[in-house]
C-alpha cells in the first residue's frame, strides 16, 4: 500500500520591503511650537524639499505660511517671519520640483501666488510675490506643478475649473491661463500626473474619476462607480494603474485599483476600517510602495503594489498615539541613504503644535550604500521648458543617482564659454561682480577637482546638494542665487585672510622673543 505524501508550504512573497519600519525623530529633531492652521480643507498643509520646510499657519487678517530651514529644529520663535501676501486663508502650498527656492500657494482670495525664498531663509516678512495668477472666480483649493516641464502650474478652485499656467512670461500678474479645463460639475478634490506628465487624473465631489490629457484638455476616461466614492487619486507611475482612496457604500474607508485603459469597473476594492478621516495615499514609484495615512489617525499603513493579482500586498503598519492633520513628503534626493531611508514624512500634530519627521527604513546590516533599494530616481532638473511642453513634446523625468559622490558629466569648454559671456554681461550691469565670479570659479575648480583629462567637467550629485554648480544661470533667480553664493565665498575668504594675518603676527612676535632671548644670553 503506497501512501501519497501531501506537502504543504506557506506561499511567502519574496520582498525587499517586507520589514520596513517607521522611525519617529527624537524630540530635538522635531519642530515645536508651530501654529498649524485650523482649516478643515482636506489638504496636506505642508510641503518639504531638501532645503526648506513650509507649513500653513493659523493667523488673523489674511493667510500666511511659515518657511523654515530643514535644519531649524527645536522650539520655533512665535514671531518668526512669514510669507503673508494673501488676503484670505492659504489652502495649499507646493514647492517647485526644479527650484528649491520657489514655492506656490493658493488661497480663499481666489488667487495663486508664486514666491521666491531667499537662499538664507525668511529673515523678514515676505509680502510681494514673484508671480500672481488671477483667473479663478472662487477660492482656489488645490495646486500642482507639472512633473517634468519647468514653470508649468495647475490650479483648481471652487468654480469647478482646472487652469494651466505658464510662469515663463515677463508679467508679474498673469490673468490668462494657457488652458482652462471645464469637465467637472463639482469641486475637484485631488489631481495626479503620470511619470512624464502626459496624463493627469482627478477626483471630484460628483463621485467621478476622470483621466485627461492636460495640454488639450481632452477627457479620455471617466469612472462612475456606485460602490466607491473616491476622494483622492494617484496614477501609479508607469504601471498603467490608478489608485483611489475614499469610502464604500456603507461609509467604510476603502481603496480601489483601476486599469488606466478601462475605468468602467475597478480591478480591486479593499475596505480598511470604519473611521471617518480622509485617507491620504502616497506612492513611491522607485520601490512600488504605497503608504496610507488617515486624517486624524496616528497610524500609517503601507503596501507593496505589483502588476499581477492580487495587485496590493499589505506589509505592515506604523502606529502612534499622536494624530496627524496633514503630511509633508521629502523628495527622494533629500533622504538619508546611509541609514537605508526610503521615504520620509513630516507629520503635522495639531494638538501639540508639533511637526514630527518620520522615516521609513529598510533594515540592513551593512552600512554601505544599498544599490538595490535606490534605483535611479527623478532629480531636480526639468526635462522640458514650458514652451517645449506647450508645443506638444513629452519627456520622462531627468534621472539622478542617490549614491553619495555620484557624478554627471558636462562639457567643460561649453560651460566656460557660456559662463564667460554671462560674466561679461554681469560685469557691465554690476561693477566688481566679474572679480567675484572669477574667485568663485577658482574655488569651484579647486573643490570639484576641475576638469578631468578627457575634457569633461564633473559635478557632485549627492543628496541635498546643488546639481551642476558650474552651469551658467538660466534665469534671473538663478543668477541672484549664484551672486549670494559668491558673496558667501568672499566672506569666507576674508575670514581666512584675517586668521592668517593674526597667525603671521603671532609668529613674528615669537621670532622677536627668541631673538631677544638669544641676544641676552650672548651678552651674558
Amino acid at each position: 500500500m503506497t501512501v501519497s505524501k501531501m506537502t504543504w508550504r506557506p506561499q511567502y512573497r519574496s520582498s525587499k520591503f517586507r520589514h520596513v519600519f517607521g522611525k519617529a525623530a527624537t524630540k530635538e529633531s522635531c519642530y515645536d511650537g508651530v501654529p498649524i492652521t485650523r482649516s478643515v480643507q482636506d489638504n496636506n498643509f505642508c510641503a518639504v524639499n531638501p532645503r526648506f520646510l513650509a507649513v500653513i499657519t493659523e493667523c488673523a487678517g489674511g493667510g500666511a505660511f511659515l518657511v523654515l530651514s530643514v535644519h531649524h529644529t527645536g522650539k520655533i520663535d512665535p514671531h518668526h517671519p512669514r510669507v503673508s501676501g494673501h488676503r484670505g486663508n492659504v489652502l495649499d502650498i507646493k514647492w517647485n520640483p526644479f527650484n528649491d527656492y520657489c514655492i506656490a500657494s493658493c488661497s480663499e482670495d481666489a488667487t495663486v501666488k508664486v514666491w521666491e525664498i531667499p537662499p538664507h531663509g525668511v529673515l523678514k516678512n515676505i509680502t510681494v510675490p514673484w508671480k500672481e495668477l488671477q483667473g479663478h472666480s472662487r477660492r482656489v483649493g488645490l495646486i500642482e506643478w507639472h512633473p517634468t516641464a519647468n514653470n508649468i502650474l495647475f490650479s483648481t478652485a471652487y468654480d469647478y475649473q482646472v487652469m494651466i499656467w505658464n510662469l515663463d512670461c515677463p508679467e508679474q500678474v498673469i490673468k490668462n491661463p494657457v488652458r482652462t479645463i471645464s469637465h467637472h460639475t463639482d469641486v475637484v478634490l485631488s489631481m495626479s500626473f503620470n511619470t512624464d506628465g502626459s496624463l493627469f487624473a482627478t477626483t471630484c465631489k460628483d463621485r467621478k474619476v476622470r483621466l485627461m490629457e492636460p495640454r488639450s484638455g481632452n477627457l479620455l476616461q471617466e469612472a462612475n462607480c456606485k460602490t466607491h466614492k473616491a476622494s483622492k487619486v494617484l496614477i501609479l507611475g508607469n504601471m498603467k494603474m490608478l489608485l483611489t482612496a475614499g469610502t464604500s457604500r456603507w461609509n467604510d474607508r476603502q481603496i480601489a485599483l483601476w486599469d488606466q485603459d478601462d475605468l468602467s469597473v475597478p480591478l480591486l476594492e479593499e475596505n480598511l476600517d470604519g473611521s471617518s478621516g480622509v485617507l491620504f495615499p502616497f506612492y513611491d514609484p522607485d520601490t512600488h510602495m504605497l503608504y496610507l495615512a488617515g486624517k486624524g489617525d496616528g497610524n500609517i499603513r503601507y503596501y507593496e503594489i505589483s502588476s499581477e493579482k492580487p495587485y496590493i500586498h499589505f506589509l505592515t503598519e506604523y502606529r502612534s498615539h499622536m494624530p496627524q492633520k496633514g503630511m509633508g513628503v521629502m523628495p527622494k534626493r533629500g533622504l538619508d541613504v546611509s541609514s537605508c531611508e526610503v521615504f520620509r514624512f513630516y507629520k503635522l500634530v495639531t494638538i501639540k503644535s508639533l511637526i514630527e519627521p518620520l522615516s521609513m527604513i529598510v533594515p540592513r546590516r551593512s552600512e554601505s550604500y544599498q544599490e538595490d533599494i535606490y534605483p535611479m530616481t527623478a532629480g531636480n532638473r526639468s526635462a522640458l521648458t514650458a514652451e517645449e511642453w506647450l508645443s506638444g513634446i513629452d519627456k520622462g523625468p531627468v534621472l539622478m543617482s542617490l549614491k553619495p559622490g555620484s557624478q554627471i558629466a558636462d562639457s567643460c569648454s561649453e560651460m566656460k564659454g557660456l559662463s564667460s559671456s554671462l560674466d561679461a554681461r554681469r560685469s557691465q550691469s554690476r561693477p566688481g561682480l566679474l572679480q567675484l565670479a572669477y574667485i568663485q570659479d577658482k574655488l569651484e575648480t579647486k573643490e570639484d577637482g576641475g576638469c578631468t583629462d578627457d575634457g569633461r567637467s564633473r559635478t557632485p550629485m549627492s543628496n541635498g546638494e546643488d546639481l551642476a554648480l558650474c552651469s551658467p544661470p538660466r534665469t534671473e533667480n538663478e543668477l541672484r542665487l549664484k551672486f549670494h553664493k559668491q558673496q558667501e565665498e568672499i566672506r569666507r575668504l576674508r575670514e581666512l585672510l584675517n586668521q592668517r594675518d593674526v597667525r603671521i603676527k603671532q609668529l613674528e612676535l615669537e621670532i622677536k622673543n627668541i631673538k631677544n632671548s638669544q641676544s641676552s644670553q650672548s651678552s651674558l
